[in-house]
């Protein structure tokens, strides 16, 4: 459904986001101005005890600056309350005293079939629910007792019983007033081809309701009693309300406990579904009998960014988590993705939990896989790896899988955690790991590199001697303390700083910070560093020996050199990124080249003309000094070129 032009802007303008985000969160009235719709609280989305999430009322915005969450009223009440779009929409609304617009003619009509519909499945839902208490159902009743099932739980998941008669439920719910033709498109009912009497579409089963996010009856699956069935599951046929790869058994109240921190688990049946909800495991969910389509991914990937995949541990299960990861591949986005739970053989989430308890099933979920590992297995699990061809052919299959993943960052983790595999595969640790580390060394000094002499202690307690801070880190730290103290050159400078990826978490929220500030000078960073508890880490900046002496930072203010630092030691950073991972797919081709073969001369030869353009012009940091790092490395690329190590690697 579409929305009329300004609908949202006024939506916006009438509700205040501080009161639909105070219904979640105890305001921390030391550092909130309510008068000024400034307001902080502990994060709702992540555990923690200080107050790091912000809200303004004016712009009507949040952000947290401990996890990162972002948005508006409408975002906070979907993650809040595990809602889409036009149900946070449709509250908002009505809190609001807002009338939603009105549907076209056609989408009245459809809707009001659909409210037709739900109340046909409804009055079914409890037709067979009494039946479940006759005499004809004790068969049924036997079996739920027999798989553990007490009377609140067949109440909780509203299971029922469909009599072996033939027209059982459609006489009972006809006799109601439902009209015939509602009974036979909600697929309660069928109609004989000959033009005979309707029938029931399911007779002699257990019925377990299927209802949609919004908690409505939209089918139902049965499972049949006799031996000789010709289906032991059968789900409702395709109505206007039901469309089994659309839908999920037990969704809407796995979504809610899934917005409660609860991991979504994706089993393979109802009675598996039943008895993880049973067992404490509420956010749990089914596809109807077939294998996940992309509408149930995407409706997964709703409720939780990491659904773990529990399947039976026999060739079935297996075979079904294989085609799962050929489904995801070209659906997986940075953040959204599976693991895996293989249960043990012959074993199914019902049988596990009964078996060995709550206990063992949470230890093989905390053990799950992620997908990577998944594909690794299928592609590398059972087969001999004892010639060229054979391991050529892994990896032009292992390229063409990861070739289908849309997000070229996410490609390339993929390419980098699948070589590691590889690595590990081809390459078992050596016995003897002294010796190991002599041969080694000896190797390194035959390709032209000597060891390195004893550092001087000053140099060891430097922060790169040191190892706290790598070479890029120094380099974060002289941007970020740049930026502190020159606010307005943030936006400059943006999308540049969007892409650092520190190694330290508290420079990632210092970043954060200044992606969201407000401030204009220095002594506003200051003091939102102190209000967000980043006051440690800014202080800090201050003292490092490598910034004292940087002149814009320590004398006057220089805004214009600023800017020229910043240019430099961005494409600095950038320039060394890049060049890591020219290194890393140079050495990885080292590996797999045969002897003699020159595109490894190229590919080293690449990298160091990569590092001349990056140090090409910018010679000098802001304080003066020659930039080192450049030539050191470069020399290193040149000597592993002039040792010819790829003639020597298989000596």
């Amino acid at each position: 459904m579409s929305l009329p032009p300004g609908f949202l802007d006024e939506l916006r303008n009438r509700i205040s986001i501080t009161q639909v985000v105070g219904r979640k969160v105890i305001w921390d009235n030391r550092k909130s101005n309510q008068a000024k719709g400034d307001m902080w609280a502990p994060c709702p989305f992540h555990q923690e005890k200080s107050a790091s999430f912000h809200v303004d009322d004016r712009k009507g915005f949040y952000y947290c600056f401990g996890c990162h969450a972002k948005g508006d009223a409408i975002s906070f009440v979907q993650n809040t309350e595990n809602m889409g779009f036009m149900e946070a929409i449709a509250l908002l609304a009505r809190e609001a005293g807002m009338q939603m617009p009105e549907r076209d003619p056609e989408a009245a009509k459809q809707a009001d079939q659909a409210q037709r519909l739900a109340a046909a499945t409804e009055a079914a839902v409890g037709f067979f629910r009494l039946q479940l208490q006759t005499a004809a159902a004790a068969p049924a009743r036997a079996y739920l007792e027999k798989r553990g099932l007490d009377a609140a739980t067949i109440a909780r998941f509203e299971i029922g019983f469909a009599p072996p008669a033939r027209q059982a439920a459609f006489g009972a719910l006809t006799g109601k007033g439902i009209a015939e033709d509602d009974l036979i498109t909600a697929g309660i009912a069928s109609r004989p081809d000959d033009g005979g009497a309707p029938y029931d579409a399911f007779r002699d089963r257990i019925m377990f309701p299927i209802r949609d996010a919004r908690g409505r009856c939209i089918g139902f699956g049965g499972r049949a009693m006799a031996a000789d069935a010709r289906a032991k599951y059968l789900n409702s046929r395709e109505t206007p309300l039901f469309d089994k790869g659309r839908a999920l058994y037990n969704h809407g109240p796995a979504r809610e406990a899934a917005g409660k921190s609860q991991r979504l688990i994706v089993a393979e049946g109802y009675m598996d579904v039943i008895a993880l909800v049973k067992a404490g495991f509420e956010a749990a969910v089914a596809p109807l009998g077939t294998a996940v389509t992309e509408d149930q991914l995407r409706l997964m990937w709703r409720m939780a960014d990491e659904p773990i995949i529990a399947l039976d541990g026999d060739k079935a299960g297996i075979r079904a988590a294989m085609r799962l990861v050929d489904l995801a591949l070209p659906m997986l986005a940075p953040g959204k993705s599976l693991r895996f739970c293989i249960l043990p053989e012959g074993q199914d989430p019902d049988d596990l939990l009964k078996a060995r308890g709550t206990e063992a099933m949470q230890s093989l979920l905390d053990g799950a896989e992620p997908l990577v590992r998944m594909l690794w297995r299928r592609e590398t699990e059972g087969q001999i790896f004892d010639s060229p061809e054979r391991r050529a052919a892994l990896d032009q299959r292992l390229r063409a899988c990861i070739g289908r993943i849309p997000d070229q960052g996410l490609r390339r983790h993929y390419g980098e955690a699948l070589a590691d595999l590889r690595r590990a595969l081809f390459r078992p640790p050596q016995q003897g790991q002294g010796q190991g580390s002599r041969q080694g060394r000896r190797a390194w000094q035959s390709r032209g590199f000597a060891e390195a002499p004893t550092p001087l202690a000053e140099t060891r307690n430097s922060a790169l001697g040191s190892g706290a801070l790598g070479a890029d880190d120094l380099r974060v730290t002289l941007i970020l303390a740049t930026l502190c103290r020159y606010p307005a050159l943030i936006a400059a400078f943006e999308d540049d700083l969007a892409r650092l990826a520190p190694s330290s978490p508290a420079y990632g929220a210092l970043i954060d910070l200044l992606l969201s500030t407000r401030a204009t000078d220095a002594d506003g960073i200051a003091a939102e560093c102190a209000q967000t508890g980043l006051g440690d880490i800014h202080a800090n900046l201050n003292t490092m020996p490598h910034l004292r002496i940087t002149p814009i930072l320590s004398g006057p203010a220089e805004p214009e050199k600023a800017r020229l630092c910043l240019t430099e030691e961005f494409a600095k950073y950038h320039a060394s990124r890049a060049l890591a991972a020219e290194m890393a797919e140079a050495l990885e081709d080292l590996e797999k080249l045969p002897e003699g073969d020159s595109r490894l001369v190229r590919r080293l030869n690449h990298a160091v003309q990569t590092r001349h353009r990056a140090g090409r012009g910018t010679t000098a940091h802001a304080n003066g000094t020659v930039n080192e790092d450049t030539a050191a490395l470069s020399k290193g690329l040149q000597a592993l070129i002039e040792a010819r190590v790829w003639e020597k690697k298989s000596r």
